[in-house]
């Protein structure tokens, strides 16, 4: 259940977390009680992956790819 809360802060410092919660894509709600879950030590509920990444994840599992892989792999695709 949401509850409304309210804090007192110089207005400096109000503009300033309202420009960085903007730039994050975040309301400035969302970074407090963010900041609260961090200082009190619990984790912030994980949010859902893009649906590029759920359908890639797990399909390198039990492959052995190394970075020299990758590396050559990246020099054939940018030749």
């Amino acid at each position: 259940m949401a509850t409304k809360l309210t804090l007192r802060m110089e207005e400096r410092l109000i503009r300033r977390a309202k420009r960085e919660a903007s730039r994050r894509g975040k309301s400035l709600s969302r970074m407090v009680a963010e900041y609260f879950d961090a200082v009190t030590g619990v984790a912030p509920p994980r949010t859902p992956d893009p649906p590029v990444t759920a359908a890639l994840r797990g399909l390198l599992k039990g492959k052995a790819v190394s970075e020299e892989d990758y590396r050559r792999h990246l020099v054939r695709k940018h030749r």
